[in-house]
């Protein structure tokens, strides 16, 4: 292939030449796409994504593709370092298996739920995207409620074997190990030829302080071992003769990852929509006829996906369950504009009550990324703009920062009354369901690429002009050093959990539940409290609840219409009361309206059992639960529990007694 401005040597006329470079899986790299010229001499440039017009020069060995070549001892030691550094943040899960996140147990009760319902699905043959284990009777659909099952199926057996527990701890582990080997292989072998280059690009693209926010909870998030292969992948439609072949390995890639967390997805359709449109009017002369091979593998790609997902996606949008947008106040979430030279609560240079200020909460800091690395991803962008694919990555960070912002742009916590883009954007259908702020989670793969491009230009640099070998190599290092030694992670923070009641674990419920029953507990499960999630996944979901922690539509008898999301089951006279007393209220005058509201809701959930265990203000309830029933419970394996299958499953049962104050 002949290089505009060069021989098919690769050598300038009249110019240095750098060392042969490591070849991609179909030859020279591209040099029209990116071209990172040095300040001090022409030299062949740097691409950024592999040729995929080139053939093999005559007389040359085809290069092996990147897959298959054998790892030599520098892939083996980056990956054991992403594999390291996994294990460091979330040792304090394994080495405290009583423990739970501190700063996002809900989730995290709720996705070790969630394991336990891929494995229901394999063993008992349970219908996928649609479960009545919470929130009985109505159920939750696990469509809109990030179901994981591209993790939680494979994962089947650590579940059965150690429980959901383990498994939710070995899937948050292998998350964040995964993703940084993988953007590793693809920075190293598609993007640049510097191994050390790829390390440190993957190394922020996976421990950016907005992964390591939402590893506190949200391994569905963290789990982007899929992007950069999808990147890589979609850039690789524009090779010509292979639209079948190449949208088929796209759709394969797409629809895996639409299991393991949608909003990843979009955001990734979203930026690489973004960049290859600019690409494309950029390259539209110097190669004519590479959109329409894009195109043909995009239109490939896009059937067999949408004719996969058909079903699922109707059953996420329309199906039992469906809800439609998050709630006013989430759509709210926009991230503060000086958090994004702030330092996270979860980095050594963090302060939680700065971030406190700056974020919704711990699980959500995803544009803390300091002054040190936004000088330098300004100064990347300004050393390389000779680069049109330099300058549109410089740009789609640009649009995520502007989209995170939120409905209205607020600095250092305080609304500064100015519109944001959201506030056009939050109310569209899709985009209603994603949380603005995580826009600038976004960001951190588009700086990852930026810094392994920036360190292959500087050693590049070297290379070209030795006598300057000093002087780069400190200011690279210390650049590097300055932007991302303030960012380095600390581990995740545990507390201890509620221990999972012997009620429970022996299987004394069994005793009361059969198909045609439910367990109650106090309160019922919501965001504030949500054990008993953990105790039905226990169970390997035999043990099936009222009430839920999980986004539901909402049922309001005023505005039938409304079916924006809630967290929890619409509101009822029992489980408002009991949230209620939970909360610290006081407890509200016992008489015979409320027990007759409070027998319509057992009834309504065909309740068993109430059970109630140990915990805050569990006296209060434990009162007001009796002078409702009107007899008291039994102390049974470790809980409280009122046996109310006679009332329940007497149409002419009622609760009477004495008012009580």
């Amino acid at each position: 292939m002949t290089i505009t401005g060069n021989a098919s040597t690769g050598q300038p006329a009249g110019g240095n030449v750098l060392p042969p470079r490591q070849v991609t899986e179909t030859g020279d790299l591209e040099a029209e796409l990116i071209a990172l010229e040095t300040d001090v001499a022409q030299t062949a440039p740097i691409s950024v994504v592999p040729d995929v017009e080139a053939a093999p020069e005559q007389g040359q060995k085809p290069a092996k593709r990147w897959w298959r070549r054998r790892p030599d001892w520098r892939d083996i030691l980056a990956t054991a370092t992403f594999v390291a550094v996994a294990l460091y943040l979330t040792a304090p899960l394994w080495f405290n298996l009583d423990h739970q996140l501190r700063d996002d147990p809900q989730d995290q009760a709720f996705f070790e739920w969630m394991m336990a319902h891929g494995a229901r699905v394999l063993t008992d043959g349970a219908y996928p995207f649609f479960s009545d284990r919470m929130n009985y009777p109505d159920g939750v659909n696990m469509m809109a409620n990030t179901s994981v099952l591209a993790i939680s199926l494979p994962m089947t057996p650590v579940t059965l074997l150690f429980g959901p527990h383990v498994a939710f701890n070995l899937f948050l582990t292998l998350a964040l190990a995964l993703t940084g080997i993988a953007w590793y292989f693809v920075l190293s072998r598609v993007f640049v030829s510097s191994r050390l280059a790829a390390w440190v690009g993957a190394l922020f693209a996976t421990f950016a302080p907005s992964m390591i926010s939402h590893a506190g909870g949200h391994p569905n998030i963290v789990s982007q071992f899929l992007v950069p292969l999808i990147i890589w992948r979609t850039l690789r439609l524009r090779q010509p003769g292979r639209a079948v072949r190449n949208g088929l390995i796209m759709a394969a890639l797409l629809i895996w990852q639409a299991f393991i967390n949608l909003e990843v997805l979009f955001m990734t359709a979203v930026g690489l929509g973004v960049f290859c449109l600019i690409m494309a009017i950029v390259r539209r002369k110097t190669h004519p006829g590479e959109t329409k091979r894009f195109l043909r593998g995009l239109a490939v790609a896009g059937t067999v996906t949408l004719a996969v997902l058909a079903y699922p996606l109707s059953v996420q949008f329309f199906g039992p369950q469906s809800y439609h947008g998050l709630p006013q106040f989430v759509r709210n979430f926009g991230a503060d504009l000086a958090s994004f030279t702030a330092y996270s609560s979860h980095s050594v240079a963090g302060n939680e009550v700065i971030a406190e200020r700056l974020a919704q909460n711990p699980a959500e800091e995803n544009a803390f990324f300091g002054w040190g690395l936004v000088i330098l991803f300004v100064g990347l962008i300004v050393w390389m703009r000779r680069s049109a694919a330099v300058l549109s990555l410089g740009f789609l960070a640009l649009i995520f920062a502007a989209m995170s912002l939120g409905p209205r742009i607020f600095l250092n916590g305080i609304n500064t009354g100015i519109p944001g883009i959201w506030s056009v954007l939050h109310s569209v259908p899709v985009l209603n369901s994603a949380v603005p702020t995580r826009w600038a989670m976004a960001i951190a793969p588009v700086v990852g690429i930026l810094l392994a491009l920036g360190v292959q230009r500087a050693i590049d640099l070297v290379r070209v002009q030795p006598a300057a070998r000093g002087p780069v190599r400190v200011a690279m290092i210390t650049a590097v050093a300055m932007a991302l030694v303030p960012l380095v992670p600390v581990q995740l923070k545990t507390a201890p959990m509620a221990p999972t009641p012997e009620f429970v674990t022996s299987g004394a419920w069994q005793q009361y539940v059969d198909d045609n029953h439910t367990v109650v507990t106090l309160p019922l499960p919501d965001s504030g409290y949500p054990d008993p999630l953990r105790w039905t996944a226990t169970t390997g979901q035999d043990m099936r609840i009222a009430g839920a922690y999980a986004l539901l539509p909402n049922q309001n008898p005023l505005n039938p219409s409304d079916r924006t999301a809630l967290f929890s089951p619409p509101w009822r006279p029992t489980s408002g009361l009991m949230a209620s007393i939970r909360q610290g209220n006081p407890i509200p005058e016992i008489n015979d309206t409320r027990r007759e509201m409070t027998l319509a809701d057992l009834r309504y959930w065909k309740a068993a059992v109430i059970v109630l265990t140990p915990q805050l203000r569990d006296t209060e309830m434990l009162r007001a639960m009796t002078g409702l029933l009107g007899f008291q419970p039994t102390w049974t394996g470790g809980a409280w529990v009122w046996d109310v299958r006679h009332l329940v499953d007497d149409p002419n049962a009622v609760l009477t007694g004495p008012d009580i104050g």
